[in-house]
């Protein structure tokens, strides 16, 4: 398996495709696997730059376009559905590319890891005291029973913290729900890392942001009311689609909607920076190097 990952507005997907049309020219076939949680689902195309079918080049693409707004995306089914992908493709004899930036979605692939698990009404009682209590007493309970784990998912990661005492409750410990620090990969794996200067990836997010809502992000974010987006768990809170939903509701300026998601794109793209960055293996290539394909496919080719 050939994994391609960075940070948000490096070219992850244009790589990808370049790389799989380069494989074919060597008579092996490739086939792209979406790690991006947000391109899961269905109309959410503007705000997470999911390639359009035209763009795709003819080179077949797995989960993309898979969930109703309304589904509330989850890490395990996540894992499951990709990996079935990525075995399909292995199995009829083409090179399965995994290609995204959600850290833990393409951890769930990569490394043998399963996830514990889950009980509805424990996690329904949890989410109601997160709404009564607010999110400091569910760190703090986090952090007495292990405050390694609660400063590695922070006060503010609401669904982490739920999910690591959902965990805790039904196993005992939280770490139980927490990828291993030394992993093991699930199958034989090259990753290839896109970089970028700090300067130069924040210019490039905000002007990102810019151009999704100059491409009608605002429109998109309409047509998906009425199909519940407002009601979708996860989609809901998608960078740019909560800023949108803002606007549209009247509590956001379209200024503000703008300046608050490219203050959140920057913060996300540094936790995928860091997220990565733990990884050993790595081969990192810097996004705009003119011979970046010929490096990519240095590094993953056996």
């Amino acid at each position: 398996m050939i994994c391609v990952i960075g940070p948000t507005g490096t070219g992850k997907s244009e790589l990808s495709l370049n790389l799989a049309e380069r494989l074919a020219a060597d008579g092996r076939r490739a086939e792209i696997v979406n790690a991006d949680a947000m391109q899961l689902y269905r109309g959410m195309d503007i705000g997470t730059a999911k390639l359009a079918p035209a763009d795709r080049r003819g080179i077949r693409h797995h989960l993309l376009d898979v969930l109703d707004v309304t589904t509330e995306s989850t890490v395990a089914q996540y894992q499951a559905d990709a990996r079935a992908a990525v075995a399909d493709i292995a199995g009829r004899g083409a090179t399965p590319i995994l290609v995204g930036g959600s850290g833990l979605y393409v951890a769930s692939v990569l490394y043998d890891f399963q996830f514990p698990a889950s009980d509805k009404t424990v996690r329904a009682r949890l989410e109601s005291e997160l709404e009564t209590e607010g999110a400091g007493a569910l760190y703090r309970r986090l952090a007495a029973l292990d405050p390694a784990i609660a400063s590695r998912i922070g006060s503010q990661n609401t669904r982490r913290l739920v999910r690591a005492l959902e965990v805790a409750e039904l196993t005992g410990s939280p770490v139980a729900g927490m990828l291993p620090d030394a992993p093991v990969y699930w199958r034989p794996t090259r990753i290839v890392g896109l970089r970028a200067p700090r300067d130069e990836l924040v210019a490039r997010l905000d002007e990102r942001v810019l151009g999704m809502w100059r491409s009608g992000l605002l429109d998109e974010v309409r047509e998906l009311v009425p199909l519940g987006l407002e009601r979708g768990i996860t989609a809901s809170r998608a960078i740019g689609y909560a800023q949108a939903l803002q606007q549209l509701a009247g509590t956001a300026t379209e200024a503000e909607a703008i300046e608050q998601t490219q203050q959140l794109t920057r913060r996300y793209a540094r936790r995928q920076v860091s997220w990565f960055r733990r990884y050993a293996d790595i081969v990192w290539l810097d996004y705009d190097d003119p011979h970046l394909v010929d490096a990519a496919e240095a590094s993953v080719i056996v």
